[in-house]
């Protein structure tokens, strides 16, 4: 039985949706904390997706879906983020009138934090939680080979990286994939090989390994990179083997997922979203893929489970027989150390 130091799961992440005010700003609440990185998705129409954080200022976006550059939005952004939430501006990417949205937070360190200087290179600023197994890092890259200080004082299994005064596309790691693959979260592509995202080196409790690639490492740009640890009972970062059926593959995680992105890796495939919030009753579980501006699809697709989640359809961006799956996964013990137990939906 997965028993977890983290009572409470929404102290650390929480989905939040709601609906636009537009002209007028929308305070966003509910969160229950202040969040450090924010990722939003108007689910009734096809903006782009919105990703904002402690470090960089919260009116700066970069989007999931696209190379583009980093973009200061201004008024047009989220104005700040709040004790309980954040409160959007006027863009119609998150706040455009009657449009109805998700938000998805995460809690860092509560500030901008300091440099980090565990790696080669040292980091502008390092926002960590180690109890949630999450760091938000800025560092200017170099080109060459080199190493990057993420404060968790564990191994990150996941880490998203984006350079933000080039459009490039993201780089993304995966610990199971391995340090000789990476994945694009704009994009389909499947996993592939090259030496030149992570050197292949594996991260460590105190850093991780850059190659000489320019969409993680590109010399004199600056960069923003999130790094995930797990941490039973709350977060899990791992695969698994589709079976092209209507019963698919149970996967297990420890904990009641309320969220969840899958990627097909072993081909070309979408980047599919879940999470608790939206409709939130087995199996009807609307998606939103990370690197496309589609709005919210209703289709049936998982069971979100008390320990766990299992797909619902022989559907290739996420069960196609003999696919391979990796997934990232944050929610709600089954059993706390306060013996509260999670319940079945």
């Amino acid at each position: 039985m997965a028993y977890t130091t983290i009572n409470k799961s929404t102290d650390y992440f929480n989905t939040v949706l709601y609906t636009g005010t537009e002209p007028s700003n929308k305070a966003v609440t509910g969160v229950g904390f202040k969040p450090d990185f924010t990722w939003i998705k108007q689910r009734s129409g096809t903006e782009g997706h919105y990703l904002a954080d402690i470090i960089r200022g919260s009116t700066y976006v970069i989007r999931s879906n696209e190379s583009a550059v980093e973009n200061n939005r201004g008024s047009n952004g989220i104005q700040s983020f709040d004790s309980d939430g954040f409160t959007a501006g006027g863009g119609d990417d998150i706040n455009s009138s009657g449009g109805t949205f998700a938000s998805w937070n995460w809690l860092a360190g509560g500030s901008q934090g300091s440099s980090n200087t565990d790696g080669s290179i040292n980091t502008t600023y390092t926002s960590v939680n180690t109890t949630a197994g999450f760091s938000i890092s800025s560092y200017t890259g170099t080109g060459s080979n080199a190493t990057v200080g993420h404060g968790l004082g564990v191994a990150p299994k996941v880490i998203l990286i984006k350079v933000l005064n080039e459009g490039s596309s993201w780089g993304v790691y995966h610990d199971s994939i391995g340090n000789g693959k990476y994945l694009r979260l704009n994009s389909t592509t499947e996993g592939t090989t090259s030496s030149s995202y992570w050197n292949s080196t594996s991260p460590t409790s105190s850093v991780f390994s850059l190659g000489s690639e320019g969409n993680v490492n590109q010399s004199a740009k600056n960069f923003i990179s999130y790094a995930f640890a797990e941490k039973t009972g709350y977060s899990k970062f791992g695969s698994y083997t589709g079976n092209g059926n209507a019963d698919g593959t149970f996967v297990y995680t420890g904990f009641k997922p309320s969220f969840l992105m899958v990627k097909r890796t072993d081909t070309a495939d979408t980047w599919i979203m879940y999470d608790n919030k939206r409709i939130g009753y087995n199996p009807n579980n609307y998606f939103l893929q990370a690197n496309s501006t589609a709005a919210e699809s209703s289709s049936d697709r998982f069971d979100l489970l008390s320990n766990g989640f299992k797909p619902r359809y022989d559907w290739t961006p996420i069960n196609a027989s003999g696919g391979t799956y990796i997934y990232m996964a944050f929610g709600q013990s089954i059993v706390g150390s306060n013996n509260i137990p999670a319940t079945a939906r």
